[in-house]
């Protein structure tokens, strides 16, 4: 499984390191961003690794304007979370 393709933003915007781990989480990471209207993309941290293992480490970075709302969503507290 490749990881999905970076998609040419309209703009030269910065993109910043959001998360590293297996491909499995990046490719759902990804999607759930995609949900909240934030553009991420991946790739892998060794390029030359077995592209069909889910465990290779792959980064996503997401563009420097949205990396604090990104951040909100997925690794701060929620309240009246059980």
């Amino acid at each position: 499984m490749a990881p999905r393709q970076s998609i040419t933003l309209r703009y030269d915007v910065a993109m910043k390191l959001f998360y590293t781990g297996p491909l499995a989480n990046a490719e759902l990471l990804v999607v759930m961003l995609e949900k909240h209207g934030i553009v991420a993309t991946q790739e892998f941290v060794d390029p030359d690794g077995d592209e069909f293992d889910l465990n290779r480490l792959t980064k996503v970075l997401v563009p420097e304007p949205d990396y604090d709302r990104a951040h909100r969503l997925f690794y701060t507290e929620k309240e009246g979370e059980l």
